[in-house]
């Protein structure tokens, strides 16, 4: 497994189950990757305690720091190449919706943590209000094929609206940095 590359699903929910940690797999990468995008630095033997989340020190071969070590490095991927930690496509389509829902709830909980809330740009706090209204939103399914299709486009959108997120913030941090 390369080091941007997501644990599965379903191993990743195996271990915060066996280590009794209270929190969906999809939710825990949506926390990670929004004290990212807004500029949180999960690094060190701490980083799970900086995300409020309440387990013990990950080893390096388990899922857990593996997730980390892929999310931090598709951020930093000049290709985009974030991905969602979400369940694998054979999962019931209804399961798969409620967990980007989760994840876009977490997103939204660790870009909280990350503390950068002061003077978002337009952009960044519109791309806010949008995960809000996709996380807040209620999972039905009626159309199997045309539902597919939306999931698809939403888990895309959620997908890019992470990315302009974590660069803009980069973009804004940058610019507080330098010296005038």
């Amino acid at each position: 497994m390369s080091n941007s590359q997501l644990p599965p699903h379903s191993e990743l929910a195996n271990q915060l189950l066996r280590e009794s940690v209270g929190v969906d797999a999809s939710e825990l990468h949506g926390v990670l990757c929004g004290y990212i995008a807004g500029g949180g630095k999960p690094v060190g033997n701490d980083w799970l305690a900086k995300l409020a989340i309440d387990a013990p020190t990950p080893s390096e071969a388990s899922a857990l720091a593996q997730m980390q070590r892929a999310s931090l490095a598709q951020f930093a991927d000049p290709d985009f190449a974030l991905n969602l930690l979400l369940p694998e496509d054979a999962a019931e389509l209804g399961l798969r919706a409620d967990c980007v829902l989760q994840w876009c709830r977490g997103f939204l909980g660790g870009f909280g943590l990350a503390g950068h809330l002061d003077a978002l740009p337009e952009n960044v706090s519109e791309a806010i209000n949008d995960l809000h209204r996709i996380g807040s939103a209620d999972v039905g399914v009626e159309d199997e094929e045309a539902d597919e299709e939306a999931l698809a486009e939403i888990v895309e959108f959620v997908r890019m609206a992470a990315l302009m997120i974590h660069q803009e913030m980069a973009t804004a941090g940058s610019d507080e940095d330098a010296v005038h």
